[in-house]
């Protein structure tokens, strides 16, 4: 859904990429800052309860993902390893944010059922991103599905922010609902895509 939407987000990105660039950073280096940034702030913020904090903290670093993009282009760079360490590095970005939601139902929420699910939306996020990586390498395709990598933080860290707004009586009671809902949503998703992109590389391989 929201992969549609990049070409659009390049543009806002290009004054700051610009600016960037005269300042002499390189791609690399914003990929890596963006990467430990996001990590960090969603290590630290969601295991202590600061769900409305968090996602505006995380989402300041995850521009970096299209911003060191649109950085290498302007400098004529298509390199295999600005590809390769951006694609791992986004990683470990995702994983934290699930991490600290763990953290956060296995403390201040007080649920073991929802650490579970927590688990299971990022066991489920990282196989969604191997199956594409693997078909890749074997030369083949496999981008559908319902849930890319766009969609998972989108509806993650808006269901963090509407949770820890229901915390602080910002919004009414049964928002609370949002961060669960989300992650049964994630969990399923993420299944239901990874079926999608195997049977399609099945598909491809018999063709």
């Amino acid at each position: 859904m929201l992969e549609h939407f990049r070409a659009g987000w390049a543009k806002v990105m290009n004054p700051i990429a610009n600016a960037l660039l005269r300042a002499h950073v390189t791609p690399d280096v914003v990929t890596w800052i963006g990467t430990i940034g996001a990590v960090l702030m969603a290590l630290i913020c969601f295991p202590q309860g600061w769900l409305w904090q968090g996602p505006w903290l995380v989402t300041l670093f995850i521009f970096s993902d299209s911003l060191d993009g649109n950085m290498a282009r302007k400098l004529g760079r298509h390199s295999q390893w600005g590809s390769f360490l951006d694609s791992t590095l986004d990683r470990f970005g995702d994983a934290a944010i699930f991490v600290g939601v763990a953290l956060y139902f296995a403390g201040p929420g007080h649920s073991m059922l929802w650490t579970a699910m927590a688990c299971a939306a990022l066991v489920f996020g990282m196989a969604t991103s191997y199956v594409r990586a693997k078909a890749e390498s074997l030369g083949l395709e496999a981008k559908m599905g319902i849930a890319t990598r766009a969609d998972r933080l989108l509806v993650s860290l808006v269901a963090i922010e509407i949770t820890g707004l229901a915390r602080g009586g910002a919004f009414p009671h049964w928002c609370l609902a949002a961060l669960p809902i989300a992650l049964c949503y994630l969990t399923l998703a993420g299944a239901v895509t990874v079926v999608q992109r195997m049977v399609a590389v099945r598909r491809a391989c018999e063709s």
